[in-house]
């Protein structure tokens, strides 16, 4: 699917401030439909922060947000997820010894009515979680019986985005280290997930330490340092020495020297 040039959603001149810490400083960015757009940067640069207002988990102490050029306030995560806006965590809050159709569901089983009592209905959810692993995500699993804690991280990480996309209302979806701790083959399926979600129309934000997966899967890299966006590139149009300069702020360490 080609991209949209309409951003789904815009942030600007966002700010946060924890007591006396400044967190952000004046951010902008915009995110678009069929598109996956890489957030990169060291440690402390404001990446989870952004992502966090983004996802409704904290507000911003200054800016704006608009969704389809409309002006958006959200209080909570909740409040993200109705609107269309989820996130997968590198922690994927999988509860391991339950079933993968079970993690799908948790938090939101589904039930079934017997003579007036309501059971829940472990054979939908099964069916359900069958069907969006394997129409949305192209994944089938062995077994739908097995204990989470027996999938490889590949898989987990499939079941984790499955639950994100079984919401019909998703349309952005964040993805916070997707890859962290795979080897080269998860690390090659979970980015062909990426792929097949952008190719549905979701807009995709990617936060990773990887440039090679950032090459690999992206269409812009916005890099942020300090709190701040340094800058957004066309992930064609550059190099990875390129992004990696803007990351250490090879430019300012130039001036320093001068």
């Amino acid at each position: 699917m080609s991209q949209s040039q309409q951003p789904i959603v815009s942030m600007r001149q966002i700010t946060k401030r924890f007591g006396g810490v400044t967190a952000l400083q004046d951010v902008d960015l915009d995110a678009r439909a069929g598109e996956v757009l890489a957030i990169v940067g060291d440690n402390g640069a404001g990446k989870s922060t952004l992502i966090k207002i983004l996802t409704g988990v904290f507000q911003p102490t200054d800016g704006t947000i608009e969704l389809d050029g409309e002006a958006l306030t959200m209080n909570s995560h909740a409040d993200a997820i109705e609107r269309g806006i989820d996130a997968v965590y590198q922690t994927l809050a999988l509860a391991d010894h339950l079933d993968p159709a079970s993690n799908l569901f948790l938090g939101s089983e589904l039930t079934k009515t017997v003579l007036g009592i309501r059971f829940l209905d472990n054979r939908k959810m099964r069916s359900e979680a069958e069907r969006v692993l394997a129409d949305r995500l192209g994944v089938h699993l062995k077994s739908m019986d097995a204990e989470t804690s027996s999938l490889s991280g590949g898989q987990r990480q499939a079941v984790a985005i499955a639950r994100a996309v079984y919401n019909k209302n998703l349309r952005i979806l964040v993805m916070d280290e997707p890859t962290a701790a795979l080897g080269p083959q998860e690390t090659a399926r979970t980015l062909k997930l990426i792929e097949v979600l952008r190719e549905q129309g979701l807009a995709i934000i990617l936060i990773s330490h990887s440039l090679d997966d950032v090459f690999a899967v992206s269409d812009r890299i916005q890099v942020m340092r300090r709190g701040r966006r340094v800058g957004t590139v066309v992930t064609r149009e550059t190099t990875r020495q390129e992004v990696l300069g803007m990351i250490v702020g090879a430019s300012e360490m130039a001036e320093e020297v001068q």
